[in-house]
């Protein structure tokens, strides 16, 4: 049976940002401060490196019982046994990881309106991950996503939607309205010099109305 997944502060990783000596220090020290959900995102890492770190940020997933979803790659998420995969539009398509990962494992899918995120759901995906809400320096090329435009996503697809694109103290209240499942953070945790405390900050605003 598949896990039921907390998404409320989903730490995304970037090791270019981060202000901790390893990852696996960042990803603990954003678990003690209540991240619920990690991904592991290495633009720049090569299969072995990859592979390497994410043996290694899984034991530490593990031990606090906090699901690991690996970025794009499928392979990867194999070979260590990971929780799940978070796909995007240009990636392998949706049926094909489900496929390859099987019903226990955990599929997210990233999408910028209603027909990307139908055919998600209609391929078998676990949660939406939406977005980008805002413009970041970690996606420049990213396309801005109207709060319009989620609402409707919201109206048509019954899966969890996790906002992603610039979340942080000052922009998650904007989307207390929205009855959305969570919110992935990058900076607002990684690049902080107290990164517990920052992931402690985050988890009161978004538990203080109930995103779950």
């Amino acid at each position: 049976m598949k896990r039921l997944v907390d998404y409320s502060l989903y730490l995304c990783t970037d090791r270019e940002l981060m202000t901790s000596k390893t990852l696996e220090e960042c990803v603990e020290r954003a678990i003690l401060g209540g991240v619920t959900c990690v991904q592991l995102r290495e633009k720049q890492a090569s299969s072995l490196e990859f592979y390497e770190e994410a043996k290694r940020v899984l034991q530490i997933t593990k031990t606090y019982g906090v699901p690991l979803i690996i970025n794009d790659r499928v392979d990867i998420a194999l070979a260590i046994d990971a929780d799940g995969v978070h796909i995007g539009q240009s990636d392998l398509p949706t049926n094909e990881v489900r496929r390859l990962l099987g019903k226990e494992k955990i599929v997210g899918v990233s999408a910028r309106n209603v027909k990307e995120a139908l055919d998600a759901y209609k391929a078998g995906a676990d949660y939406l991950g939406v977005g980008a809400m805002f413009s970041t320096s970690t996606k420049t090329d990213a396309e801005v996503v109207s709060k319009e435009e989620l609402k409707k996503i919201q109206q048509k697809v019954n899966l969890p939607i996790v906002l992603i694109g610039g979340m942080n103290a000052r922009t998650i209240p904007e989307f207390l309205s929205f009855k959305v499942q969570g919110f992935a953070v990058v900076s607002a945790i990684v690049s902080e010099k107290n990164v517990t405390h920052a992931a402690q900050e985050l988890k009161k605003i978004i538990s203080s109305f109930g995103c779950r």
